[in-house]
């Protein structure tokens, strides 16, 4: 792997302002056109891209729930529905951080923390910020706006950017993490130029509004959160530190805005309800938050079915399913093909023992939201706990053969279902791509070491294998190296 030309280190997104090395020292470059691509080629970009979210899943930072990975998935997805980008070549997560902020990485990985999911009131305000940072990447800023003393590798410029968001959460960690991936005395420069920002408004809002959105969520929402700030004499939320936002930056992004016109969607239910799920998810004491909830819902006597569904995954979390189960039912019943009841509902009878009714509604979901991940994992999951596992080995190896980018989950699955089965190759190499993925290559290169020595095992597999371990080998010996 050939070590890149420039450092792609995406400190303006990935990390806020003000808790970079003191050595780092921004500077602005000027704008000269696509020039990228004497910088990285896009396939460098995919493997920092790759190589950065190994890093990012061995910190344990990622939200990882079926509805909110669905919803956060969905919507990047209808995002990219009319522009000339892929879907399958962008990766949407949630990070567990209460900071108002979210970040773009090389290779289409987008990162939206808990704490602006949970800010934005509107849908449009949150789709607002994920057309942001598509627009980043669809005019690669990030290979654009760097500058740099030294050569760093693939993997070194992934773990240094892991290194720099993981900081975040802790800074020592954080800090002991960068200075292993610096090696020494790495000196690096960057900064997203205003001119870069108004872009990714300009693109951004188109993408807004193609995707039949409000155009007004972006601006409005930039506004919302300056003046917050500026009244109650808070530090700027940290997507401002690192979207430093103007306000002839939000005059011009309303004036264009407008001139699109405000005919889109502002709000939808999905959003409200992966807003209830992420509450109820960040609550330590769910059962004293339900008795609250009671206590205040007196008055709205839980009209939406936002509030009955907030209430129903706070009984199930308290340990009150018998309770939850009527009130998911009524909502499934009244709106089918809602995912976030279908998937309520469905992991609240396979947890109570009804696996079949559990089976029933996972397999009749996957056939109506086909291709759905989410879906496919918590099916396979059902399928492993009622002893299918032919069935979820099925299941599980579709998934991975029809996706270019496929979550750690689907591969810890099929090596557990491939054990069952007493499949050994399948298992270890299974159990390979699962390390490898949560960043532990030297686990992954052992068990690699393991199916080679399977019974039975042909040469094609075994020169699949090998190929395979190869690469890894490779990669580490060139991180180790840096």
């Amino acid at each position: 792997m050939k070590s890149l030309p420039r450092i792609l280190l995406l400190a303006a997104l990935a990390c806020p302002a003000g808790r970079l090395p003191a050595d780092l020292n921004p500077i602005n470059l000027p704008n000269i056109g696509d020039s990228a691509g004497q910088l990285i080629t896009p396939e460098e970009e995919r493997q920092v891209g790759a190589a950065f979210m190994r890093h990012l899943r061995q910190s344990e930072i990622l939200v990882q729930d079926p509805e909110i990975e669905s919803y956060i998935q969905s919507l990047g997805y209808r995002l990219l529905a009319n522009s000339d980008l892929l879907p399958h070549e962008f990766t949407f997560f949630v990070v567990d951080d209460p900071a108002i902020n979210a970040f773009a990485v090389p290779g289409g990985y987008i990162g939206i923390h808990t704490g602006l999911l949970l800010a934005a009131e509107t849908e449009s305000e949150l789709a607002g910020v994920v057309a942001h940072e598509i627009a980043h990447i669809m005019q690669r800023h990030m290979a654009r706006s760097v500058e740099a003393a030294e050569r760093l590798s693939i993997p070194a410029t992934a773990a240094l950017l892991a290194a720099l968001l993981i900081g975040t959460q802790n800074s020592e960690a954080g800090m002991a993490a960068a200075m292993a991936a610096q090696a020494g005395s790495l000196q690096y420069q960057i900064n997203f130029t205003r001119a870069n920002e108004k872009e990714a408004d300009r693109v951004g809002i188109g993408i807004l509004s193609e995707a039949g959105f409000d155009p007004m969520g972006m601006p409005k929402f930039f506004e919302r959160l300056q003046k917050s700030s500026r009244l109650y004499g808070e530090a700027p939320p940290e997507f401002l530190s690192t979207h430093p936002v103007t306000t002839n930056r939000i005059a011009e992004s309303m004036t264009r805005a407008e001139q699109i016109g405000r005919s889109g969607q502002t709000d939808s239910e999905a959003f409200q309800l992966a807003k209830a799920k992420l509450r109820v998810l960040e609550t330590s004491e769910p059962a004293r938050y339900l008795s609250e909830y009671r206590r205040n819902s007196r008055e709205l006597t839980l009209k939406t079915p936002t509030d009955r569904y907030e209430m129903a995954l706070l009984m199930k979390a308290a340990g009150q399913p018998e309770n939850a189960r009527p009130i998911l039912e009524d909502l499934h019943k009244t709106d089918p093909d809602r995912i976030a009841y279908r998937i309520a509902l469905s992991d609240l009878y396979l947890d109570s023992g009804k696996t079949k009714a559990a089976l029933g509604m996972y397999s009749d979901t996957l056939h109506l939201y086909p291709g759905n991940q989410v879906i496919t994992l918590q099916y396979a999951k059902a399928l492993l706990k009622a002893g299918k596992t032919s069935d979820a080995r099925k299941v599980l190896n579709g998934l991975i053969d029809n996706n270019t980018r496929v979550p750690p989950e689907a591969y810890r699955l099929l090596a557990q279902a491939s054990s069952a089965d007493k499949q050994s190759m399948e298992t270890h190499t299974a159990m390979a791509e699962y390390y490898y993925l949560n960043g532990l290559t030297h686990d992954a290169i052992e068990q690699f070491s393991l199916a080679l020595k399977s019974p039975g095992i042909s040469f094609y597999e075994k020169s699949k294998i090998e190929a395979r371990q190869k690469v890894m080998q490779d990669e580490l010996l060139e991180t180790e190296d840096r």
